[in-house]
């Protein structure tokens, strides 16, 4: 009888103590990946031939197998004010965004310390000698050329990293107050050209019409006289007190010759 209570106890003991470490060793052989993650095993500190997994239920061997998580969805960073000096001699300070994704978990694990400061670094010294070699008109003008042109170079750099750039947007570009006054002045000087090129192109098609108006009257008398009646009709219903005589210019010819002569 006190064998197999003995017996009873030691099996109970086992029992307990296999529910206790099982307890310990299951969270870490076992673990979840979300649809967006994936995980690079190393095994004894070597990188699992098998390369990164996931997602889903993943086993690991306790003690042996060590996981790093990575997440493949797209990571959105600030890069920080740069002060930057343009092309045309102008300082700027110029801060961005930069959208990019893991597109390789084991390229982004084993090639380089943290993938997140290397692009953030990278995207900061891109961001100072890329709009340092381009003039401020350009700068203010042609933002979409100099975005596509920074992603193109950043998203070179990054991808033995495993990490892929989608977009660089500059968002605000801060110019000196004396230059914002001096750019304010150029704008009103420019609309002033135009609006007096505007004005003296009205003047040269109105002294054109009147040139092929006087032409024209040259050739028939007449319309000289009807020109004439209708200036008339306008003053008379415009002025309804004023009266006025018509005097013909051809009175004066005779006087005009002798008084030349």
């Amino acid at each position: 009888m006190n064998d197999s209570l003995n017996t009873l106890v030691r099996l109970s003991t086992w029992f307990v103590v296999i529910i206790v470490v099982g307890a310990m060793i299951l969270p870490q052989a076992l673990r979840i990946l979300r649809e967006y993650e994936r995980g690079v095993i190393f095994r004894l500190g070597k990188l699992h031939r098998r390369g990164a997994k996931g997602p889903g239920l993943i086993f690991l061997i306790p003690l042996v197998d060590r996981m790093v998580k990575i997440d493949l969805r797209v990571v959105t960073i600030d890069v920080p004010k740069q002060e930057v000096m343009t092309r045309d001699n102008v300082p700027a300070t110029v801060d961005a965004v930069i959208y990019f994704r893991v597109v390789d978990p084991v390229a982004s694990v084993v090639k380089v310390e943290n993938f997140w400061k290397a692009t953030s670094l990278i995207a900061q010294t891109t961001l100072r000698s890329v709009l340092g070699q381009s003039p401020l008109d350009d700068l203010l003008s042609q933002r979409d050329v100099i975005n596509q042109r920074l992603q193109e170079i950043i998203d070179k750099q990054t991808e033995p990293w495993g990490v892929k750039v989608t977009a660089v947007e500059v968002k605000e570009v801060a110019l000196p107050d004396s230059m914002k006054r001096a750019m304010a002045k150029q704008a009103e000087a420019e609309r002033e050209r135009r609006a007096k090129i505007v004005n003296a192109e009205g003047e040269f098609q109105a002294a054109e019409k009147m040139v092929q108006a006087a032409a024209l009257i040259s050739k028939e008398p007449i319309a000289l006289q009807l020109r004439f009646l209708q200036t008339m009709r306008e003053i008379s219903s415009e002025h309804n007190t004023t009266t006025f005589l018509p005097v013909p210019i051809d009175l004066f010819s005779p006087f005009v010759k002798k008084a030349s002569a």
